[in-house]
């Protein structure tokens, strides 16, 4: 085969992502909290903040919330944690803070639904502020969601929190997470009325508490390793509107120094997010070498294939470089892109293995067996 007709391929692919009419590389929408000129009353709003062995952060992020207004109500559900967590929000405490000693998981949920279940028992207002324990927020990001969401009639509103980004792996593979991940679920597409496509990041969601009892509390999710999307799906089904978006105002703690803790962190749902199917992985992994791998294997050639491979990866580059200078990271790392995709490709692998082997998804210290679904601690 004419080594040209390997490059095709891909030049065709960035070409496509480049023309899209919802233009899936752009970095819109977004949110930026404005600080508000009056404190704003927030009785309306319950925070329900899942933690398991969180001590680390837990006070940056209650700390935040401290600053966000008056009369907010706030549920920690400590998930059986073995490092203190309960007592170090404890000993910081914050006006309306509600420490919940989480119950033993039962079979069937994931650690996270479980403990926002619980949560979910002792909310009585009437929107209800999804944060991971790692989450800061800026001030008025509460306050800036609620206005959103009444102003647009909105059932769920969700920020994709700024990931770490400092470390050398942070940089070649969290901006290219984000990437990936607006890609695969179109933001201006999923923030559509139309149902087939509906996402939300899983670290910042303010939904109203009528619209979860609705659906059946996160009973209705409970086996649902990508809870983030399947929660904007179920809301999309009752007839309501969602919104995701990018932000500096929801900032995540979680470090990332290696790259391994990433490798564990997209093993744990690439195959689910791929439905468990062998087609598909196989279709991906096509689209992947094609859009990746081919390119710079055509740098070697001479001629063609070397030329085409070069506008190949130039077309890459200006589809990623948004999202670069929207996190002030410099657009070398753009360079850095077909690396990471082709690492990317190599953990929904190991995803896909662990589902074949019957080893499931490991997440805080808990495993998932993606085959019966039982968990074990």
């Amino acid at each position: 085969m004419d080594p040209l007709w390997l490059v095709v391929p891909g030049c065709a692919i960035w070409s496509a992502i480049l023309l899209l009419p919802w233009r899936p590389w752009s970095t819109q929408p977004a949110f930026d909290a404005q600080a508000p000129a009056v404190v704003p009353d927030l009785h309306d709003v319950t925070v329900v903040i899942p933690a398991r062995n969180e001590r680390v952060g837990i006070e940056k992020t209650l700390r935040a919330l401290a600053t966000q207004g008056r009369n907010l109500c706030v549920v920690l559900v400590d998930d059986q944690s073995t490092d203190g967590t309960a007592e170090a929000a404890r000993q910081f405490g914050i006006p309306g803070l509600n420490i919940v000693n989480g119950e033993a998981l039962p079979p069937g949920w994931t650690g996270k639904l479980w403990a926002q279940e619980q949560g979910l028992r002792h909310v009585e207002s009437s929107l209800v502020l999804q944060l991971d324990a790692d989450i800061e927020l800026v001030p008025g990001t509460v306050a800036g969601l609620r206005e959103m969401m009444a102003s647009r009639n909105l059932g769920l509103v969700s920020l994709m929190a700024r990931l770490s980004m400092e470390r050398p792996w942070e940089r070649a593979l969290m901006p290219a997470f984000v990437f990936f991940f607006r890609l695969l679920y179109p933001f201006n597409l999923s923030n559509s009325r139309s149902r087939l496509v509906a996402a939300a990041a899983g670290g910042c969601i303010l939904i109203r508490t009528e619209i979860l009892r609705q659906m059946g509390g996160y009973g209705a999710l409970k086996g649902e390793l990508i809870d983030d999307c399947s929660l904007a799906r179920a809301v999309k089904k009752l007839g309501h509107s969602t919104w995701v978006g990018l932000t500096h105002s929801a900032i995540s703690h979680r470090p990332y120094r290696e790259l391994g803790s990433v490798w564990e962190m997209v093993a744990r749902t690439a195959f689910t997010q791929l439905r468990h199917s062998n087609v598909l992985l196989l279709f991906c992994t096509v689209i992947m070498l094609a859009a990746f791998v081919l390119p710079v294997v055509a740098l070697g050639q001479s001629g063609s294939p070397r030329i085409l491979g070069a506008a190949t990866l130039a077309l890459m580059a200006m589809s990623y470089i948004p999202t670069l200078r929207y996190y002030d990271i410099p657009v070398i790392w753009s360079m850095s892109l077909p690396l990471a995709g082709a690492l990317y490709l190599l953990m929904t692998w190991t995803s896909a293995w662990r589902h074949w082997t019957g080893a499931g998804a490991l997440w805080k210290e808990r495993s998932y067996s993606n085959r019966k679904f039982e968990t074990h601690v």
